[in-house]
């Protein structure tokens, strides 16, 4: 089985990417949640959504002062105690949510035996036709 480094695709960049990994590390029962491979592709993949959507709602709602060169407005949004717990609270919940769902329980990642027998024969088939 691939390591899950192989199998991740990077889907955003800083600083979302680094915030949700860092709340992993510091909360080890949300880290526990997304250990296989395809679990961890799905909580990168909707935790990177949400917390997104969460800090651009509280962008919109807080008051960021003007830019001074010191950090980004997200790092002065997550300076408050009460936002950082916010997006804690939601990467927890995406990490729970996903640990919930039983479509993630097979840890083989590709195609199932069928489709790839489907694939055998739409293959057999094509090259049947264009030679």
């Amino acid at each position: 089985m691939a390591a899950p480094e192989e199998v991740w695709i990077p889907l955003v960049d800083e600083p979302i990417g680094a915030i949700v990994s860092e709340i992993q590390r510091q909360n080890p029962d949300i880290e526990q949640f997304a250990e296989a491979p395809r679990r961890l592709l799905a909580f990168r993949t909707f935790a990177y959504i949400r917390v997104g959507i969460l800090l651009g709602q509280l962008l919109v709602e807080e008051d960021v002062g003007p830019y001074d060169g010191s950090g980004t407005w997200v790092d002065g949004i997550l300076q408050s105690p009460e936002h950082r717990e916010l997006v804690v609270r939601e990467v927890r919940a995406v990490a729970e949510e996903v640990a919930a769902d039983p479509d993630y329980d097979d840890e083989t990642i590709g195609p199932d035996d069928a489709a790839r027998e489907r694939f055998v024969e739409f293959a057999k088939r094509r090259l049947a036709t264009d030679t």
